[in-house]
């Protein structure tokens, strides 16, 4: 489903997410969480045509260069380029060029789809 819907939890890692230093913590979304993470730094929620699903989805992860084969089963993605500054792209599905995760740049947050 969207996850523009899952507002009080968005609302949370918002606060979460912007903690002074010495208070972070670390944070992994996985799958509708990597979409939440997305949403509370900024990003933007967009509905994928078919959604990716199924078995055998290219993903690359864009600090190693490597592919992986990864079994799928949403969509919506994140759009990087509505992100807040500090954040980027970790990985993007490589049939469609879909956003698969996203890290921050100085604090251990990061997700996969």
């Amino acid at each position: 489903g969207d996850p523009v819907m899952c507002d009080v939890t968005i609302k949370e890692l918002e606060k979460v997410i912007s903690v002074p230093d010495s208070e972070v913590k670390p944070i992994f979304g996985i799958c509708l969480g990597n979409q939440l993470m997305g949403i509370a730094a900024g990003g933007i929620a967009k509905k994928l045509p078919f959604g990716n699903r199924g078995q055998n989805q290219p993903v690359l992860n864009h600090q190693t260069g490597e592919c992986y084969i990864t079994p799928q089963n949403h969509g919506f993605h994140i759009d990087c380029a509505t992100l807040k500054p500090g954040w980027k792209t970790l990985f993007t599905n490589a049939n469609d060029g879909s956003n698969e995760g996203i890290a921050h740049e100085t604090r251990p947050y990061f997700t996969a789809q």
